[in-house]
């Protein structure tokens, strides 16, 4: 099973993640800020990160950088509701940039080109 990171302050929206994307067939481990995130970066193995960028502390761009100075291998996903970051050179470094929307097929889409199933 592929194991996945959720970075998502709204414990609603990440309850909704974590319950789909388990049904995707995912091991879902879920942190609600960037500084307990890196925690896990650093004790755990992931698959993918999916990361918000507006978050209490350090943002979803900050998380990156840290991320990438850890471990370059993880595959990164932005999922935000704020179109206007995909213009910020900063968040290039993620390997996908996903709107939120209701339905969360883009999202799945993208996690399952990223890294299978």
């Amino acid at each position: 099973m592929k194991k996945i990171l959720l970075i998502e302050d709204d414990l609603a929206l990440s309850l909704l993640y974590e319950e789909e994307l388990k049904n995707e067939g995912y091991t879902m481990v879920v942190a609600h800020d960037a500084d307990s995130a890196l925690e896990l970066v650093q004790k755990e193995e992931f698959d993918l990160i999916i990361t918000d960028i507006r978050m209490p502390g350090k943002d979803g761009i900050e998380l990156i950088a840290n991320v990438m100075g850890l471990r370059k291998d993880i595959p990164i996903i932005i999922n935000t509701a704020y179109q206007s970051y995909k213009d910020d050179f900063m968040t290039w470094a993620a390997d996908a940039y996903v709107i939120k929307s209701s339905s969360l097929e883009e999202l799945k889409a993208k996690i399952k080109e990223l890294i299978g199933s």
